[in-house]
């Protein structure tokens, strides 16, 4: 661990985010010897739980409906579907042997489930009456990554995967899903603070076996976009294949239409990296596995110091009985500064300071993580005050995360003002667009960064020209660097 904790902006950020995963005991990556895995810790598993528990809930209360498929796909099955093989076919980790003998059909390591589930929609689904059907399920997915991998971002094993797939009776039905999907990562990543862009995928870099893809991009502190979530419409491409076959409500027979949608821990990588400071972790409360630590501070004589622990168990139970997640740090072999320095790193939203100076006054001192301030509040009005302060967290966190990432969103209309953007890790760039993939494709060579698709708003440049054909401009492309 480095004494001085790294910036986390610009080049520096791969050191600090790396730091801060191994001070705040988030995330164990480097050490088990597979590359391209890492160990969630006990901290860091309890604020992964939390952040699926808010997907799960979303979900829920939309009629998605949990499920856990094998790991293991045969590859007869995997390779049916010509166009999604080919798209995933140099990612794909084969068991091949069983003990000592040699297996007959190789078995893929689960890239993604696209073709599992249809195989075994084509048992479960025959008639309309059972559609709409949503299936969902949180599982490890593997991709041999074959660039730099990094804790999170990158890596061999996606541990914190959650894939949704759904079937429908009509494209329309379908369409009708995939703004639902939306709608739902929305408010998903709005509850945790994170910042995002909505695109849709040019054709070239969609997802395998797809009619259409939506993404979800932010940025991190490092200039780097990073896709955080990804909704795709998959037409009858699957259905077709795996024979999901159902009869409409006209008595006819014909394939079911899908739709698959999926988040990973870059979910959680987000959350560090954009929330984050020099002193550690920032995390919003609602994820928080400790939204609130108290500090008893020492009397000046065991008398005192019994009172002050004393007073500080029973403001523990009172904010325990309140439904608080909360922490008493009654280490007294630690000074007090020592335990504010470890919480901070850790990231707990708010610190209960408890010594003579509030007994006294009756008063409790209240820190804020995300402003390192300190208020003062009326013991009785605790719990009030400390529901206040979290939302005020909360409020502030995505206030300060969206106003940063609007600041490094530039529309241009030129790729000479692009450029810069793009080498300098400045943010995103959005540029006028006729539409061609000829066009697009240029601009990612011209500019070295990643074409990240269109606004899905259906926004119009109008009077602008395509910035490398010149031709009437009919969207923009958004550019940027990316992990």
């Amino acid at each position: 661990m480095t004494e001085k904790p790294p910036s986390k902006y610009g080049e520096n950020f791969s050191k600090w985010f790396d730091w801060v995963i191994e001070v705040a005991e988030i995330y164990d990556y480097g050490r088990y010897p597979v590359k391209g895995v890492g160990v969630w810790r006990p901290y860091g598993f309890k604020l992964r739980q939390l952040m699926l528990n808010i997907m799960r809930r979303l979900l829920d209360e939309t009629g998605h409906e949990e499920v856990l498929l094998p790991l293991l796909i045969p590859e007869n099955i995997f390779r049916k579907e010509s166009e999604h093989v080919r798209g995933f076919e140099g990612e794909v980790l084969w068991v091949t042997r069983g003990g000592f003998e040699e297996l007959d059909i190789k078995l893929a390591l689960r890239p993604t489930s696209e073709t599992a589930i249809s195989y075994m929609e084509s048992f479960w689904l025959k008639s309309y009456r059972q559609l709409p059907k949503k299936y969902y399920q949180v599982a490890s997915i593997f991709r041999y990554e074959t660039k730099a991998t990094k804790p999170m971002l990158r890596v061999r094993e996606v541990t914190t995967f959650k894939e949704a797939h759904t079937v429908h009776e009509s494209f329309e039905d379908a369409e009708r899903q995939v703004k639902e999907a939306i709608e739902i990562y929305s408010k998903f990543f709005d509850e945790l603070g994170i910042p995002y862009l909505i695109s849709k995928r040019p054709d070239w870099d969609k997802f395998a076996g797809a009619l259409y893809s939506i993404a979800f991009d932010t940025l991190l502190p490092d200039g780097r976009a990073l896709q955080i979530g990804t909704v795709h419409h998959l037409g009858q491409t699957f259905a077709k294949v795996f024979e999901v076959r159902i009869q409409k409500r006209d008595e006819t027979i014909d394939y079911a239409w899908q739709t698959s949608y999926g988040i990973s821990e870059r979910v959680i990588a987000s959350i560090i990296a954009i929330h984050g400071d020099e002193r550690g972790l920032i995390l919003p409360p609602n994820v928080a596995p400790i939204q609130i630590v108290i500090v008893p501070i020492p009397g000046k004589d065991i008398d005192e110091t019994s009172r002050v622990l004393k007073e500080s168990k029973k403001v523990y139970g009172d904010l325990k009985r309140s439904g608080f997640r909360v922490r008493f740090d009654d280490r007294m072999e630690l000074r007090p500064v020592e335990k504010y320095f470890e919480w901070e790193i850790k990231g707990v939203p708010v610190r209960v300071e408890i010594g003579p100076k509030e007994l006294a006054a009756n008063t409790i001192t209240l820190f804020r993580r995300d402003l390192m301030e300190r208020i003062e509040v009326n013991r009785a009005k605790l719990i009030d005050e400390v529901e206040k302060l979290l939302n005020s967290i909360t409020i502030n966190l995505k206030e300060r995360a969206w106003k940063w990432f609007r600041e490094h969103i530039f529309r241009v209309s030129s790729i000479d003002e692009a450029k810069p953007i793009i080498e300098n890790r400045q943010g995103i760039a959005e540029v006028p667009w006729c539409g061609k993939e000829l066009c697009g494709l240029r601009m990612s060579d011209e500019t070295g960064g990643r074409t990240l698709g269109s606004p899905i708003n259906g926004e119009e440049p109008h009077g602008k020209s395509c910035v490398i054909c010149g031709k009437p401009a009919i969207t923009y492309m958004r550019i940027a660097k990316t992990y």
